[in-house]
């Protein structure tokens, strides 16, 4: 047998055998392993000497070895249904690897099985075929030959395949027993032979390159001379397909015999105890055969020459002491190794139809006999196999064959790195025998192992399981089996989370991480959207009050909510978390989530809330391009909009306490108003120029007598605005920085230290000049306070040392005041897509509350979307 023809007995087949004793798994599968160590040990030795070939089998047996343990460790850890190793993928690394693999295993046991059949077919008629050149045959040469015949013969040996595995699995462990038997007869047989068989010449019969007729090769018995002959590496010819033999080539040819281990593991739906059968009977015939390989390769070093080794590849036959058992021999184990793949590629299919990833393409294989045998699905694999057959000679895919199964066998070792590395306390394996570096070993050994058979065949199988994998991860249905995925993820997070120390942050590195407050998505969509941008990589929480009794519930409330506002999070492709909590007011339940959202670094800063005003809410989320777009409906568990004359959930009192509250706890505050009325994508894509705007006005208008531009809030407002520039959907607005001057304060001084805290502070921004004498003038006459006297005072030492004994701002400015300043910032043109303000304290006293509420409303008033911002921590570093 020939270095390509090699290619065609390359299976381990584990037959599956009700009953599940182990020896129904064990012979079997020493069939085809044996048939290979038979047919590949002389090619092996003959070209790369004792000395190599031991090595090369210590190395192939390492890989293997390493992906057995696996194998077993995964078949252990729990029931193991139909589908073998795709059953194991997809219930570890999800629908998406599970289906891509489970896809790429059956086509290489389809080809696998052709590959079989039209190996036998070869055999046969090189055997008992009419002589090319000759009408009729002589003898026992009495079979035509012809693509067309041979493709007669190949459909007739199938035919039987598909007999033997329409009757079911047992008669096919029958058969498959009583094969083992005869091949384990030729071993025993040519065992005998190296001892019992006198020297002799032997003739070279096949069609051999560079050679001369009358060459014969030698067994010399037992002699120390051909041993040392054979023991270095003597590289030659292959005479079948005329190339020159390496190392690597005769390595892959060799490896080919040992990627078949996973055929047992495809008929796990058929045993009793698969987790009790597979690891032993996959692990004795791995190490039986590796001592057989061993064997046999000092035995021909021995007692064949390099001549007999090279140049007959089925020297066995001509040295044997019964020569038709092992001719005889190898004709069942190859079709054993054609049925266990056509078996063993149905399985597979009935499960990737049972689960449905391929939709109603694969349902007509779902269909079994009352038996429990999926007869459809071995049709449907008999019909691919014979649309194979007709591809005729098929050693040019048999790298891609080979190359799939490696793939498989990597990606068994990766699932099986994942849940171990996944720590998962429900991953407890009986078979403990392995670690994560056993797992990476068989990964790196399988991809090496594919390059070095064939690297266009390599690279080949890769791009197909790449576009698996994507076309399942759009198309395929979610699935309830659970995502290793998850478990690394939270792994991972858990031991970064724990390694991110609040006392290490500095403000060169400060994110805003947001907690928004949403009362009803149905009324915030936009905001939502809005504060998305705003985050800048940092944690988003989406926190919602229920104002409910848990004493006086049966069970938690807020448990079904949850599948809602996850599925808000996705339809709005925001990266945000959600929290849910109970409490007896609104303003309880933000104190909650304040001290309990996040996690160890991770901790809401900045505290979001919708401003408090008579606005009609409006359903914002019926017209949001996610569900208009894809024409889906509003997703359902939020109840509708408050009635514009239904009563508030809290009060204005509330509200502010709320702020207060906030700061109190060192976070920064932003109010939102009319973000509902932002379109985005309007404002920002837009054809006209200029392009949109973002204003920001970094002076307290409620307290002109300190207007100053670079205290903790100013620059805390000036870095949000940066911030929400530099998000992708608004790197096309430019923001413009408003000054307010006084006549005689020096304005062209003034505007060039802000230019100046601007390029220290890496901050692209037009600076406009804004006269307001006029408006402070007024403030001067309506104000309830003199200038400069003890309230201004008490405020100034307090801002400095960041007391809680908040002043009392709202005192000190009329009202006619604050709607001169909202009408100065309304005259600002162009009109801005967005507006940032700056948000005074809210006053000591707690009756001031609404009155503060108040000014803040006539404030912004009429100004479209508008954000108050104050900030407590410093965030803006001019240092590298």
């Amino acid at each position: 047998m020939g270095a390509a023809s090699m290619l065609q007995w390359d299976e381990l087949c584990v037959v599956a055998v009700p009953g599940d004793a182990v020896l129904g798994v064990f012979p079997a599968q020493l069939t085809s392993m044996l048939t290979s160590a038979l047919s590949s040990a002389g090619f092996v030795v003959g070209h790369a000497g004792l000395y190599q070939a031991l090595a090369m089998f210590a190395v192939a047996y390492f890989i293997i070895g390493m992906t057995v343990l696996s194998v077993c460790a995964i078949a252990t850890n729990g029931a193991l249904d139909a589908g073998g190793a795709y059953y194991m993928i997809s219930r570890a690394l999800g629908p998406e690897f599970g289906g891509s693999i489970g896809i790429m295993f059956f086509l290489a046991n389809v080809c696998g099985s052709a590959l079989y059949v039209l190996g036998l077919v070869e055999a046969v008629v090189d055997s008992f075929g009419i002589p090319p050149g000759q009408k009729v045959g002589t003898g026992v040469h009495v079979l035509p030959q012809s693509y067309w015949y041979e493709l007669l013969y190949g459909t007739v040996l199938l035919a039987l395949c598909l007999v033997v595995c329409l009757v079911g699995a047992s008669i096919y462990a029958k058969a498959t027993f009583l094969i083992f038997l005869i091949v384990a007869g030729v071993l025993g047989t040519i065992l005998i032979s190296f001892f019992a068989t006198q020297p002799l010449g032997v003739p070279i019969r096949l069609p051999h390159f560079n050679v001369s007729e009358t060459e014969n090769g030698s067994f010399t018995g037992f002699s120390l001379a051909t041993l040392r002959e054979n023991l270095g590496g003597g590289y030659g010819v292959d005479y079948t397909t005329g190339q020159v033999m390496s190392f690597s080539s005769v390595f892959a040819v060799m490896f080919n015999g040992c990627t078949g281990i996973m055929a047992g593991s495809n008929m796990s739906g058929d045993l009793k105890r698969p987790s009790y059968s597979i690891p032993r009977g996959t692990i004795s015939a791995v190490l039986f055969t590796y001592l057989v390989y061993n064997l046999l390769a000092f035995l021909m070093c021995a007692t064949c020459n390099r001549i007999l080794l090279q140049k007959d590849y089925g020297f066995l036959r001509d040295i044997s002491i019964f020569p038709p058992l092992v001719t005889v021999g190898i004709y069942a184990a190859t079709l054993s190794a054609a049925m266990s793949n056509l078996i063993g590629a149905s399985r597979i299919l009935y499960a990737l139809a049972r689960d449905d990833l391929f939709g109603r393409a694969l349902a007509l294989a779902k269909k079994t006999s009352s038996s429990g045998n999926p007869v459809m699905a071995v049709i449907l694999s008999w019909l691919v196999v014979q649309l194979v057959l007709f591809s005729g000679k098929l050693n040019t895919i048999a790298g891609v064959v080979t190359t799939f199964f490696l793939l498989v066998y990597a990606t068994v070792n990766l699932a099986c790195l994942a849940l171990e590395w996944a720590s998962a306390p429900n991953f407890r394996p009986t078979f403990r025998y392995f670690t994560w570096h056993t797992c990476l070993l068989g990964i790196a050994g399988c991809c090496v192992m594919m390059f070095l058979i064939s690297p266009v065949s390599a690279s080949a199988s890769l791009g197909f399981l790449l576009v698996l994998l994507l076309a399942l991860h759009y198309l395929s249905p979610s699935s309830t089996w659970g995502y290793i995925s998850q478990a690394l993820i939270f792994h991972q997070v858990r031991k970064y989370l724990l390694m991110l120390d609040v006392r290490k942050d500095h403000v060169k590195f400060w994110r805003p991480q947001m907690l928004l407050m949403v009362q009803n998505p149905r009324g915030s969509a936009r905001l939502i959207d809005f504060v998305n941008d705003l985050k800048k990589s940092g944690l988003y929480v989406l926190g919602h009050v229920e104002l409910q009794d848990l004493d006086m519930l049966p069970s938690d409330p807020l448990q079904p909510q949850q599948d809602s506002w996850l599925n808000l999070v996705d339809k709005l492709n925001v990266k945000a978390f959600v929290s849910l909590t109970l409490a007896p007011s609104v303003r309880h339940g933000v104190r909650q989530l304040l001290f309990t959202s996040g996690l160890g670094g991770m901790r809401p800063n900045t505290l979001v809330l919708g401003f408090y005003d008579d606005a009609e809410p409006q359903d914002g989320l019926a017209q949001h391009p996610a569900f208009t777009s894809a024409r889906e409906e509003v997703p359902l568990g939020f109840p509708p909009l408050r009635a514009p004359t239904a009563p508030k959930l809290l009060s204005a009192r509330e509200y502010v306490g709320i702020v207060a509250d906030a700061l109190k706890m060192l976070r920064n505050v932003l109010l939102a108003r009319q973000l509902e009325s932002l379109d985005k994508a309007w404002e920002l894509r837009r054809a006209a120029s200029p392009p949109p705007t973002i204003h920001v006005w970094p002076v307290n208008l409620l307290r002109p007598d300190s207007a100053r531009y670079a205290d903790t809030c100013s620059l805390f407002l000036l870095q949000m605005a940066c911030v929400l520039n530099m998000a992708r959907a608004w790197r096309r607005a430019r923001l413009r920085l408003f000054l307010c001057v006084e006549a005689g304060a020096m304005p062209h001084a003034q505007e060039e230290k802000l230019r100046q805290l601007l390029k220290d502070l890496r901050i692209q921004a037009q600076i406009q000049l804004v006269p307001w004498d006029a408006i402070t003038r007024l403030h001067w006459q309506t104000c309830r306070g003199p200038p400069g006297g003890p309230a201004g005072e008490v405020e100034e030492e307090e801002e400095e040392e960041g007391s809680v004994n908040f002043p009392v701002n709202a005192a000190q400015v009329s009202d006619e005041y604050v709607c001169a300043a909202n009408k100065l910032v309304l005259e600002q043109s162009p009109a801005p897509a967005v507006r940032f303000l700056y948000l005074p304290r809210p006053p000591a006293d707690t009756s001031l509350y609404p009155l503060y509420l108040h000014q803040l409303e006539l404030l912004t008033r009429g100004l479209g979307p508008t954000v108050l911002v104050h900030g407590v921590s410093a965030v803006t570093s001019t240092q590298l």
